[in-house]
């Protein structure tokens, strides 16, 4: 087993070129990320639109060698991610694939440090080291490392002071500040009310002592950073964990019962002042079990996570983060410590169909004007449905556009749009092709921009045949 995946590293390493010392590649001209002047959206450091298409890699840093993360950020940058989502510190006792410790008595505020950085010399490499290594691959392939300090449960069972927080985070500012490709994400899969007081040590201290990275903070399934910490100056966006349950899953006290309706918790934070992006940044992973614990349930596909994409970013969300069962965990053969049911691995898991399919997200909201984009139900004639019969519709100056999950018929008021007509398309989710719509009336694609007009999806009513028409106005 370990030959093939030699195999296949190998031929991906040849096929992508690996950074090596002989066969360096450039450094991507990358800067800091930036909220737009709006407030609701990122932007590049020239004030380009950057739609977040994240990928979570939670533990690429511990356990992926060097060779391995090349193939892995090859591959997302291939497939159109341009954030990946990373726990520098899973355990305070974390170990790397090299077997180098992080923490010295596992003290996040002693840090192991070996003089240099030579990767043929392991007294010279560094677990810090090897963190840095992925960083600059990621820079040079145009992706953003969105890095969790501390993952909560070390933080909830004590394993961290505010003091040790503190000089954790100064540890971290000095290291990463002047690395162009960072997003920090305070937290991890936690209530900011546990352990409030730590973590607004660290954010603090985060963003005071490197003020040129954003910064949120990663909740628990089923909440959002806005309902602790949205009026905090270190928290410049929002995220959300709309969490792995479907809807007669969602139960639990004290949550947001939204089920899978994960598009309420954009709306939520879109009401919010002062305004600050947000997305869903920890959607129901593919591939992994419904309700996450019982490895046989249901197993969330493709056509869930994309569901999961275009209700929230057409709600108002900035962008989107996706997931998968063995890549969030880095799963290799013989590994005893699989979690949630997983029954493949990384370097397999990373060609899951619904992976490829989250660019055309991206392509679609960046093929129009996007800061002046809006969440706009009132195009919607009737009812916008419930559940997987929900429509979700959003609109640009020149353009609108409305997902259906079902393919369900659309009624819009066509007088809501700029000018005298419009050009109606479906856009395919699954390939991110357009296909015109004809008007009976004109016997092209124009349609009046007057009264209600009513769009029949291709193909039959059931779940996962979801569409987005797409009306341009000239």
């Amino acid at each position: 087993m370990f030959k093939v995946i030699s195999l296949v590293l190998m031929a991906a390493m040849a096929a992508g070129g690996v950074r090596t010392a002989d066969n360096p590649r450039p450094m991507q001209a990358l800067k800091p990320l930036k909220v737009s002047a709006n407030g609701r959206y990122f932007m590049t450091a020239d004030g380009k639109p950057f739609f977040w298409l994240g990928d979570t890699g939670w533990l690429l840093f511990s356990r992926l060698k060097r060779e391995e993360a090349i193939t892995y950020l090859d591959d997302r940058k291939q497939k159109g991610f341009n954030v990946i989502q990373v726990m520098v510190l899973h355990t305070t006792k974390v170990v790397n694939a090299y077997g180098d410790t992080a923490l010295k008595n596992s003290n996040v505020a002693t840090p192991i440090i070996t003089p240099g950085n030579n990767a043929d010399n392991a007294s010279q490499y560094d677990y810090w080291d090897h963190i840095d290594f992925i960083v600059k691959a990621a820079a040079e392939r145009g992706i953003y490392i969105a890095m969790v300090p501390i993952w909560g449960s070390e933080v909830k069972a004590g394993k961290v002071s505010p003091v040790q927080a503190k000089q954790y985070a100064t540890f971290l500012a000095g290291r990463y500040k002047t690395q162009p490709n960072i997003v920090w994400l305070n937290g991890g899969d936690i209530r900011g009310t546990d352990s409030m007081t730590l973590w607004k040590a660290l954010g603090t201290t985060l963003h005071e002592k490197d003020p040129g990275h954003l910064m949120t903070f990663h909740p628990r399934g089923r909440t959002t950073s806005s309902i602790w910490f949205h009026n905090e100056t270190w928290l410049q966006f929002n995220m959300f964990q709309s969490g792995h349950r479907r809807y007669n899953q969602d139960t639990s006290a004290g949550d947001l019962h939204y089920g899978e309706d994960n598009w309420k918790y954009t709306e939520m934070d879109y009401r919010k002042t002062p305004v600050k992006p947000t997305f869903d940044g920890e959607p129901s992973y593919e591939e992994i079990p419904q309700g996450l614990h019982d490895s046989l349930e249901k197993r969330w596909g493709a056509d869930d996570v994309r569901r999961y994409a275009y209700w929230s970013v057409f709600a108002g969300g900035c962008g989107y983060t996706y997931g998968n069962n063995a890549v969030m965990q880095m799963h290799r053969p013989n590994d005893t410590d699989g979690n949630y049911g997983v029954t493949n691995n990384w370097y397999e898991a990373i060609n899951a169909p619904g992976a490829a399919q989250m660019q055309h997200i991206k392509n679609l909201m960046l093929s129009r004007s996007y800061f002046d984009r809006v969440p706009d139900q009132s195009l919607i004639a009737g009812e916008a449905g419930e559940q997987y019969d929900r429509l979700i519709a959003t609109r640009g100056k020149n353009y609108a556009m409305v997902y259906t999950y079902t393919g369900r018929n659309i009624s819009v008021k066509m007088d809501k749009l700029a000018g005298k007509s419009s050009k109606a398309s479906w856009y395919n989710p699954r390939d991110g092709k357009y296909t015109a719509i004809n008007s009976r009336v004109t016997g092209n694609g124009t349609f009046t921009n007057k009264g209600v007009q009513e769009f029949d999806a291709p193909g039959e009513v059931k779940e996962g045949n979801d569409w987005v028409l797409v009306l341009d106005t000239p």
